[in-house]
């Protein structure tokens, strides 16, 4: 398999949900949409972002699909399949490809705690049973494990892993990642407050959570840092800021549905055991909304 490099701002994508608490199409059609127009070089469905673990697969197949028909090759489309049971990531790998996505990402087994070698095999296994490219997701804050720089590596010599999510916080871990990786194996920032530090290290872009609300100077931070122009990526990260901070003020996506129905672009309705944000943190949301509102038109 040849590797085609994933570059830039992708967004991790929110599952918009009706009143009633199912997939909301007409949403997600629109959402997308606008994503694309606003300049995101790939879109990211059925991620921790988008709430793919309480999801049937049904579901999870069907916001694939309405995310590939909305984009219309345009830009490509990484599906998240991840679990912790490897048949299952299998059989999800495999609705997502005959969803039409153009790459699967994969997260360490979250609750298992597998070692790294165990690790190394739950991948090799997904690889040999789907061929579509895989982008490696590295989030032990969620996970509980942590993808090691070394392991990262093995399987990056496997041309079928295209490319890393990474969001250890570790910005040692990731810049020993980005100096020893094969040619044509990307490194993606996992946080959105790292994007700046894992591009300047060499890193190709982020998969993002506050693209969602700002996807245009999200895209705009990362194009601009791919051209070494540090002043501009430096300017809007400060005007990025304030949105970033209220998007992480509860659990990742309470705060960004609150945003986006601010936006007009979604109802505000979560999956248990997610509820939507507490009134404490409105009024910090909100202000992040109006002194962010010439950024989220």
């Amino acid at each position: 398999m040849k590797r085609t490099k994933l570059y830039g701002c992708g967004t991790a994508l929110v599952t918009p949900f009706t009143a009633q608490g199912a997939v909301d199409d007409a949403a997600l059609r629109a959402f997308v949409e606008w994503q694309v127009q606003q300049g995101v070089q790939f879109v990211v469905p059925c991620g921790s972002t988008g709430e793919a673990v309480t999801l049937t697969v049904a579901e999870h197949r069907h916001v694939v699909e309405l995310t590939v028909q909305q984009v219309n090759g345009r830009v490509p489309v990484v599906a998240g399949a991840g679990s912790n049971d490897t048949t299952r990531a299998i059989a999800l790998s495999k609705e997502c490809k005959a969803a039409g996505a153009t790459h699967l990402l994969h997260v360490t087994p979250m609750y298992n705690k597998p070692p790294q070698r165990a690790l190394v095999a739950h991948f090799r296994a997904i690889a040999d049973a789907c061929d579509l490219p895989i982008v490696l997701y590295n989030v032990p804050g969620r996970t509980a494990t942590n993808l090691e720089a070394r392991t990262c590596l093995e399987l990056a010599a496997d041309p079928r892993f295209v490319a890393v999510k990474e969001a250890s916080g570790s910005v040692g871990q990731i810049s020993q990642i980005i100096r020893e990786r094969p040619d044509g194996f990307g490194v993606l920032s996992g946080d959105d407050g790292l994007t700046l530090a894992v591009m300047a290290h060499g890193g190709d872009g982020v998969i993002s959570v506050v693209s969602n609300v700002v996807p245009a100077l999200t895209a705009g931070l990362c194009s601009a840092m791919a051209r070494g122009d540090l002043t501009e990526a430096r300017r809007i990260d400060a005007l990025v800021a304030p949105v970033l901070h209220a998007a992480f003020i509860e659990s990742n996506p309470i705060p960004v549905k609150a945003m986006l129905a601010l936006q007009g672009r979604m109802h505000n309705v979560l999956r248990l055991p997610l509820l939507p944000l507490a009134d404490a943190h409105h009024a910090v949301v909100q202000q992040a909304m109006r002194d962010g509102s010439a950024l989220t038109a």
